[in-house]
């Protein structure tokens, strides 16, 4: 996300080319499930934006969904997998 720099203090700007989050319904669970991807021209990591945006949209859905559901919550806030930067790749077990 373009802000991350203006929100989390060991956060460095980084070119972005935009921020893709989807949201899928899980039904049968009573859940929202939120995933991002953020492209990158920087070679480093972008994992704290794609973080970021992501509770971002958790929290907008809140936001949406407290008006009928004040026991709505957020969980499972995660890193799933990730590409570049100094620490290489990674992916969720």
């Amino acid at each position: 996300m373009k802000r991350t720099p203006d929100l989390l203090p060991h956060c460095h700007p980084i070119r972005v080319t935009g921020t893709e989050v989807s949201i899928e319904p899980d039904p049968g669970a009573g859940r929202l499930r939120v995933e991002t991807r953020v492209p990158r021209v920087d070679r480093t990591g972008v994992e704290m934006e794609a973080l970021t945006a992501a509770a971002v949209a958790a929290l907008s859905l809140y936001d949406t969904a407290k008006a009928f559901d004040r026991s709505a919550r957020i969980e499972g806030v995660r890193l799933l997998e990730k590409s570049g930067g100094a620490s290489g790749d990674y992916r969720a077990g």
